[in-house]
C-alpha cells in the first residue's frame, strides 16, 4: 500500500482552528490525526466528520462544547485531514473505515462512555461501531446521516453526486463543502477543506467514498449494515437526532431512526432550520449545544 502524507505547511494559519494535531499509529503504520480538546475528566463526545471533509468541519462546535466542561474528540478518518492518505481506491473499503477508526478510538485512545456525533459517513462508521461495540457509548446524537443496508431506493440527490464523485476528472473538495451548505463560506475557510489534498493523487479515499455506501442489497456492507440495525433495534440509551432542514441527501432519515431505535422514544429530537447538508457549518453552534444539553439532562 503506498501511502502519502499532506506536508504540515498545508494546515498553516487554518481559520478558527488552533487545535494542535495528536497522532496515533494503526494497522502497521497509518498515522491517524484527532483533535483532543478539553477537561480530561469531563464526559467525552466524539466528533466523527464524513466525505469529503475533516475534523476541520467541527471548528464552530468545539469551543461551545468545551466551554460546556466536555472533552471532545475529533479525528480525521484515513484518507482525510492531517490523517494518512493511502493512494490506491482499492486501499478502501466501508469495513476497513470501521476497523481503522476501532483501532484508533479504542485500541489507541481507550474511549469509554463516549456521546457520539456522527454526520454523512461519520453516521455510517460511527453507528457500525456503537453496533460492535455498544458498551463504549452512552449516547448518540445523529445528524444527516443514515445506515443504509442497500435494501431501500437511496435519493435521488445522493445517486446523483455518486454518479458525480466517480466521474468527475478532478474533484474539488472546498467547492463541494460549498455547495452542501447554505451560507456562503469565505475563501480562507474552502481552501482549508482544499488543504489535505495538494493534488488529485491525495483524493483517492474521497473519491472512492461515495461508492462505498451500500446502494443495493448484495453490496458488500450490507450485511454488517443489516446486523448493525439488530443492535440499534434493542439500544436503550439515549438516543436524539438534530437533522437540519435543508439537506436534499439524509432529509427524512431521522423519522427512520425516531420509529426503530427504543433509545429514541420520547427524546427532544429536534430540526435546525438554516442548514445544509454540511450542517456544521451552517448552524454549528446550534448543533453543539443540542448535543451539550443532551449530555446534561441525561446523566451516566
Amino acid at each position: 500500500m503506498e501511502i502519502l502524507r499532506t506536508p504540515d505547511d498545508r494546515f498553516a494559519d487554518l481559520p478558527d482552528f488552533p487545535y494542535d494535531p495528536r497522532y496515533v499509529e494503526i494497522d502497521g503504520g497509518l498515522r491517524v490525526a484527532y483533535v483532543d480538546e478539553g477537561p480530561r475528566d469531563g464526559e467525552t463526545v466524539l466528533l466523527l466528520h464524513g466525505e469529503p471533509s475533516w475534523s476541520f468541519l467541527y471548528r464552530r462546535m468545539i469551543p461551545v462544547l468545551v466551554d460546556a466542561g466536555l472533552r471532545v474528540v475529533a479525528p480525521d478518518l484515513v484518507g482525510f485531514g492531517r490523517s494518512d492518505k493511502p493512494a490506491g481506491r482499492e486501499d478502501y473499503s466501508y469495513a476497513g473505515h470501521v476497523g481503522w477508526m476501532r483501532e484508533t478510538l479504542f485500541d489507541r485512545l481507550d474511549l469509554r462512555d463516549a456521546t457520539l456525533v456522527g454526520q454523512d459517513w461519520g453516521g455510517l462508521i460511527g453507528l457500525r461501531l456503537l453496533a460492535e461495540h455498544p458498551d463504549r457509548f452512552a449516547r448518540v446524537v445523529v445528524a444527516n446521516t443514515g445506515l443504509p443496508t442497500g435494501d431501500q431506493e437511496m435519493s435521488e440527490a445522493f445517486l446523483a453526486w455518486q454518479t458525480f464523485s466517480q466521474q468527475s476528472p478532478q474533484l474539488h473538495i472546498g467547492r463541494i463543502v460549498q455547495n452542501g451548505t447554505l451560507t456562503r463560506l469565505p475563501d480562507d475557510v474552502v481552501a482549508a477543506y482544499d488543504a489535505p489534498f495538494p493534488d488529485d493523487s491525495y483524493t483517492a479515499g474521497a473519491r472512492v467514498f461515495p461508492a462505498l455506501v451500500p446502494t443495493s442489497p448484495d453490496d458488500p456492507a450490507a450485511a454488517a449494515n443489516r446486523a448493525a440495525w439488530e443492535v440499534l433495534t434493542r439500544w436503550d440509551k439515549p438516543f436524539l437526532t438534530a437533522f437540519s432542514d435543508g439537506d436534499p441527501i439524509t432529509g427524512g432519515g431521522d423519522r427512520v431512526f425516531q420509529k426503530l431505535v427504543p433509545g429514541a422514544q420520547s427524546m427532544p429530537h429536534t430540526t435546525l432550520a438554516g442548514g445544509g447538508h454540511f450542517l456544521q457549518e451552517d448552524v454549528g453552534p446550534e448543533l453543539a449545544r443540542v448535543v451539550a444539553d443532551l449530555v446534561t439532562a441525561t446523566p451516566r
